[in-house]
């Protein structure tokens, strides 16, 4: 049952972050917000809904080890696999501006979160709110970016306008499947784990860091297939961003979170590797195949070093 709760867990959460977010970009549309806007705070921000509903259930529950592995293990996927997966299907252009500003404010925000979690072995109330108010400077400047490219003839995101009634239907039912869900694949993950004498950490840095990083899959996935890769890199290093800021420091505010060493150890072989990724998106601004079977191979590697400690 615990199985078959998790898997309904993950389809409310993905299926609620879909609704939630079509809703919220045709409400914000009617009210006249600029379709670029929308783009880069609530459909950006959709993508992490999954992490943020887990991580926020998990502090309120008191199973803190949960959401710090569950936005690490996420983090870890995203670049690894997510982006590894991408350049198999198509060398995985860089824009500069993401090389330059993006890539090196990820690496920046695992550490602070390493440094925050190592010389407190938690991450307080006061911590999580400086996370979030860090969020909150990185969206007003990615906007004011986003503005600015515009203004130098860049696209911005097509946004679908509904009926009012249909908007707010998406909303509450897309609200209220993103809370259930996480709820569900809390209990559920927490139950496997206990019935397997195996860690939160372990079941976090998994099951719950694959499910919840599926949007991102399924979307960079089907980007790759129709070739349009060149943003493929920056809305994964926007989402780890999110994962890190956003989804953490929310759940700090709520309910302090518990460090344990081996979390260090799991940010520090995220900016590890985010740091390789980096040396690999330099070359010629861009991911190659071979680039990312290593980055596959890498991550399998992990995958086995977790379940082996």
């Amino acid at each position: 049952m615990s199985y078959i709760l998790l898997v309904v867990g993950f389809v409310l959460l993905i299926k609620g972050a879909d609704f939630f977010v079509e809703g919220s970009s045709s409400i914000a549309k009617m009210f006249k917000v600029p379709s670029l806007i929308i783009g880069m705070t609530i459909v950006a921000m959709g993508t992490s809904l999954p992490e943020c509903s887990v991580s926020v259930s998990a502090s309120i529950t008191n199973n803190n080890a949960l959401a710090v592995s569950n936005a690490v293990g996420s983090n870890i996927f995203n670049l690894m696999v997510v982006c590894g997966f991408c350049a198999l299907l198509a060398p995985l252009a860089v824009q500069s501006k993401t090389l330059k500003q993006e890539f090196p404010f990820s690496i920046l925000t695992a550490l602070l979160l390493m440094a925050f979690g190592y010389f407190g072995m938690s991450v307080s109330r006061i911590e999580g709110l400086i996370l979030m108010v860090i969020f909150i400077f990185f969206l007003l400047w990615m906007i004011y970016s986003a503005k600015k490219a515009r203004a130098a003839g860049g696209e911005e995101e097509e946004v679908t306008v509904m009926p009012i009634w249909k908007s707010t239907l998406y909303i509450v039912c897309g609200a209220v499947a993103i809370a259930v869900g996480g709820d569900l694949v809390v209990d559920s993950a927490s139950a496997i784990a206990a019935s397997f004498g195996l860690s939160q950490n372990l079941i976090g840095l998994t099951i719950v860091a694959l499910g919840t990083s599926l949007p991102e899959l399924v979307t960079s996935a089907v980007a790759a297939k129709k070739n349009e890769v060149d943003m493929a890199l920056g809305n994964v290093i926007g989402s780890n961003i999110f994962n890190i800021l956003l989804v953490l420091g929310v759940a700090a505010a709520i309910s302090p979170i518990e460090f344990i060493m081996e979390n260090v150890v799991d940010i520090l072989i995220l900016t590890v590797m985010s740091l390789l990724v980096w040396v690999f998106a330099w070359s010629k601004h861009e991911i190659r195949r071979l680039e990312g079977v290593i980055m596959l191979v890498l991550y399998f590697i992990y995958m086995g070093y977790i379940i082996v400690r």
